[in-house]
């Protein structure tokens, strides 16, 4: 009795956003659910251990980047602008660039609350000096920037190639959405993973130690712990897949035998062989890329890339909107 109280409070406690995206991504077709999603705790646990693996080349790529590109970049910036990072997790790459740049402020955002304060702590920690303020936020959605920031230059950083997550029309929307909160004369550095060999791409996301397939099945496990869910789990595995003609890694959850369950009180069945589509990872090339920037209202104004061209850094500005060439 108890214990069905709790799981009872537990649903009810769900966030309604994630409710509503998982009933209507699996009762669409074909099935697809955001990849945000992915960002309980558990979730975030799981992607930084991703990170550090062999196979998973974004994040020492894009790493070594910042760290030989530190000068460059801080000349390009200008000291005292305030951070905004969208999604910041464990801000691991993130202390690169605050002492490069003589930061006046910094704000985190991230979906996954207990581990945004956890990173901010450790972060004020060391920065003792550096104004810190968390904001735990999905920012697909309108994001409330911290008054204290207010008057303040800024910088957005979006690091991790995130922007590929997003279908191009999401992205656009989201750079527009972007420039709003920042402002005109605001800053972007925004990470954009490149196009390449196959064998080198479908690896990151299908690793040989299984993180990324605990990554993805942890999000049946999370619609199981918070809405109700009887998803039988062992009856998925993880597939991701290259998808050449729209450049991006795709991800899914697909079923190896016939499954009927039930989320939220609500009845879903998957027959053996069909997915859940959870993520794409889009490769942009330079020309791509630089176009989306323009198509969401940023100027790109500087750009570098690592030796072997595999991920490029893109510094862009919120320059005036002209009605004409």
């Amino acid at each position: 009795m108890l214990k069905q109280e709790l799981e009872d409070g537990q649903a009810s406690l769900a966030d309604p956003a994630f409710r509503a995206d998982v009933l209507t991504g699996l009762a669409t077709r074909p099935r697809a659910i955001p990849a945000r999603w992915f960002y309980d705790r558990r979730g975030s646990e799981l992607f930084e251990a991703i990170t550090q693996l062999p196979e998973y080349y974004p994040t020492r790529t894009e790493t070594a980047l910042l760290e030989a590109q530190a000068g460059a970049i801080a000349e390009a910036v200008g000291p005292g602008r305030a951070v905004i990072e969208f999604g910041s997790g464990s801000s691991t790459k993130t202390p690169i660039l605050l002492r490069a740049i003589d930061a006046g402020a910094y704000v985190p955002i991230d979906i996954s609350g207990d581990f945004l304060r956890q990173s901010a702590r450790a972060l004020g920690q060391a920065f003792p000096g550096l104004p810190v303020h968390p904001v735990e936020a999905d920012f697909m959605r309108p994001v409330p920037l911290p008054p204290m920031i207010e008057g303040m230059p800024r910088l957005g950083f979006f690091p991790g190639s995130t922007i590929g997550n997003l279908n191009a029309w999401h992205a656009v929307d989201l750079l527009r959405a972007m420039r709003e909160w920042l402002g005109e004369g605001a800053r972007l550095l925004i990470g954009m993973d490149r196009v390449k060999p196959v064998e080198v791409l479908v690896p990151a996301y299908d690793d040989a130690q299984g993180v990324t397939a605990a990554f993805n099945l942890n999000l049946l496990e999370r619609i199981n712990r918070e809405l109700d869910g009887t998803i039988p789990v062992d009856h998925f595995r993880h597939v991701a897949r290259w998808n050449a003609d729209a450049a991006r890694i795709e991800m899914h959850l697909e079923a190896l035998r016939d499954a009927a369950f039930e989320v939220d009180g609500r009845p879903f069945s998957i027959a053996a062989g069909e997915t859940i589509h959870t993520e794409n990872s889009h490769k942009y090339g330079p020309n791509g890329g630089r176009m989306l920037l323009r198509a969401g209202g940023w100027t790109p104004t500087a750009e570098w890339t690592d030796p072997q061209g595999w991920f490029a850094l893109v510094l862009c500005e919120a320059q005036p909107i002209r009605s004409a060439p």
